[in-house]
């Protein structure tokens, strides 16, 4: 679904993501995912080395947390965008 409008510029019941100026488009939130990421990943690795004093172990953590995060803060974008509070 998503991933169709993402890489095959499918459209939706609503026209297309041009045509919906209230929403954002998939791309864009991939983007802000992984800026924000980006930014949690070195304070995740930085917390990490302080309580484990192990270079390697810190950089473990921080590579899951950077994967798991970015998907799940992607389909947390996705979903509040459909939300239609505040906008």
């Amino acid at each position: 679904m998503i991933t169709d409008r993402l890489f095959l510029n499918k459209t939706t019941s609503k026209e297309s993501f041009n045509d919906d100026k209230k929403s954002e488009k998939p791309a864009r939130s991939i983007a802000k995912a992984l800026s924000w990421r980006v930014i949690g990943t070195v304070d995740t690795l930085i917390v990490s080395y302080l309580l484990t004093g192990k270079i390697a172990l810190a950089a473990s953590i921080a590579s899951v947390d950077f994967l798991t995060k970015m998907v799940l803060y992607f389909f947390h974008e996705r979903l509040w965008n459909m939300v239609k509070w505040g906008k």
